[in-house]
């Protein structure tokens, strides 16, 4: 069976059999949709084998037979319909996978894809879609025509269209600020810009790299987390024109505002480290820092009997500083159970900065746990370069009044905190500052050139952890200060720096770090509820029973419990 990953959602394969419904449910994968009919060839398997094998691994089989070159419309609605109330991943097969695909790359236009953009997608994955246009010209012609009845929710297509609010990135961070400021005036009209067909919940990755959660608990179809009223714009930005009040979408229409709020997130750098994008996924080469790696890290922690297990912290700023130590925490203590450390596996900790932790307070608890899993810790290494079949790593190591030197490490198992950045269409955007990041007022989260700009999030320049924590705590502050703005109001909310890192320090026990700027202790328990500075089984409950739950059903819904900046 050749696995095509389309995407986070989607993979689609020829004919599978009955054996390779436990490889898909190694992959996590929810649903299986059969696109060919039954009895199409003499050697396919029984569709009732099949359906009982994917039965036994807890696998749904869907079935919607399709005959290629005749692929209708209806046949496209029927596939949009499984696909959207499946549960995710879905794996789609047919004789060589050609109509699974066609069927998806049809969907994406009629939700608003370019035909350039679905057949780029086609080829990268191995298919020929040279004759797709040809073939399906009636139903592209079709899709590509306005759709005055398309609902809110889904994507919508845009030409030369001018919007009171205008919000880049579908993320945590727009996803919540478009519904606290719909909160406050649900008259709003409101488009959020943002081509991911898939919302994370990216707190989460750590405890899937821990076994602790499976990834689709942390996956929501981008659509079922996007407020009603407000309008979701499936494209790209490539430039901004703040002087006008304008963008530029990658399709090279213009989308004007009155207000914008910027927060797509940040860029993981894969390529800013030699040979790593070649062996991610591989070669005990893993990181939880993306959905399609996370479930690697489990596998590796479970099945490393011996040998060197090397997890890695890049320079500042990155997101969630305290992510790279969870990693190893979480694999350290799962090995130490199994009365594998110190005797047959070997940690190390390769930290680019001087200090274990930015804040000094919470130091002595994770040096405790460093001592615990006798980790050695290697500060000023810098991962550079990566060769994965021969499980090398080497470092650019920065020592007191030396020049760098290389420094090469052999590992069994390698965990990466890739580098990370702004993305390129703010970093070369007017609204950038020198490091090209969203130049922003730390307080107030407006922009110091363009006050009808504001930011929020990993992209912002604000020197406060990138965390999920953080945007909570931003969100109905820039929802507040952009209404006032556009009132005529001059009161401004401060933000305070705001951030929690919820470290795993053991499966159990966490050390909740909370603090602001300048690295000031911001606790929201009292500490006879909870101390912050010492690893307590109540933050791990609060971290996987009550974390998620806020996230899902509350600041993405614009409830804004114990951080509301006033009754506005």
């Amino acid at each position: 069976m050749d696995i095509k990953n389309i995407n986070s959602e989607l993979s689609v394969s020829g004919q599978i059999s009955a054996e390779d419904l436990h490889i898909l449910h190694e992959q996590q994968v929810q649903t299986v949709i059969c696109n060919r009919p039954d009895n199409e060839a003499p050697d396919q398997p029984e569709r009732q084998i099949l359906e009982e094998a994917a039965k036994k691994q807890g696998i749904k089989l869907l079935y919607l037979p399709v005959v290629h070159d005749k692929i209708s419309a209806d046949d496209v609605n029927s596939f949009e319909q499984i696909f959207s109330g499946a549960d995710k991943p879905v794996h789609a097969f047919c004789r060589s996978g050609l109509r699974s695909m066609t069927l998806w790359s049809l969907m994406q236009i009629k939700q608003g894809e370019s035909l350039t953009a679905v057949m780029d997608a086609a080829q990268k994955a191995g298919f020929d879609f040279k004759t797709f246009p040809q073939k399906f010209s009636a139903i592209i012609e079709d899709y590509s025509a306005p759709d005055e009845t398309q609902q809110t929710q889904s994507p919508e297509r845009v030409s030369e269209q001018n919007f009171q609010v205008l919000i880049v990135g579908a993320g945590a961070a727009g996803i919540s600020v478009a519904s606290s400021l719909l909160k406050r005036d649900s008259s709003l009209d409101i488009a959020i810009i943002d081509p991911a067909e898939s919302h994370f919940y990216q707190p989460g990755f750590t405890l899937v790299g821990g076994g602790v959660f499976t990834l689709g608990q942390t996956r929501r179809s981008m659509s079922s987390v996007m407020p009603k009223q407000v309008k979701w714009i499936k494209s790209a930005v490539e430039s901004f024109a703040p002087e006008s009040n304008y963008l530029l979408l990658d399709s090279g229409k213009r989308v004007a505002y009155q207000q914008l709020i910027v927060c797509p997130g940040l860029v993981l750098n894969w390529s800013a480290v030699e040979g790593l994008e070649e062996t991610l996924g591989k070669n005990g080469v893993t990181s939880n820092y993306s959905p399609d790696t996370a479930t690697y890290t489990w596998d590796l922690v479970q099945k490393l009997k011996s040998g060197t297990a090397i997890f890695t912290q890049p320079p500042m700023p990155i997101k969630c500083a305290g992510a790279p130590q969870k990693a190893l925490y979480l694999s350290a203590d799962y090995w130490l159970k199994q009365g594998l450390l110190g005797k047959d596996i070997k940690l190390e900790f390769c930290n680019a900065g001087a200090v274990l932790f930015g804040v000094k307070e919470f130091v002595p608890a994770l040096q405790e746990y460093m001592d615990k899993y006798q980790v050695a810790l290697n500060y000023g290494y810098n991962l550079v370069k990566v060769d994965g079949e021969a499980h090398k790593a080497w470092f650019s190591v920065s020592r007191e009044n030396t020049e760098a030197e290389l420094v090469e490490k052999t590992f069994d198992m390698l965990h990466v905190t890739p580098p990370q950045k702004a993305p390129d269409f703010i970093e070369n955007s007017p609204l950038a500052d020198e490091a090209g990041w969203v130049e922003v007022d730390q307080q107030t989260l407006q922009h110091k050139r363009f006050a009808n700009v504001w930011a929020l999030g990993d992209a912002a320049n604000t020197p406060n952890a990138k965390t999920a924590a953080a945007v909570r705590v931003q969100a109905p502050i820039v929802a507040a200060n952009l209404l006032h703005s556009m009132q005529g109001d001059t009161k401004m909310y401060d933000y305070n720096g705001y951030g929690a890192c919820p470290l795993t320090v053991e499966r159990g026990k966490i050390v909740l770090a909370e603090f602001g700027y300048g690295g000031k202790l911001l606790p929201t328990f009292p500490p006879f509820l909870l101390k912050g500075t010492k690893a307590t089984r109540k933050a791990w409950f609060l971290k996987e029973k009550v974390m998620p739950k806020i996230y899902w059903d509350g600041m993405l819904k614009g409830k804004e419990w114990m951080v509301s900046p006033g009754k506005d």
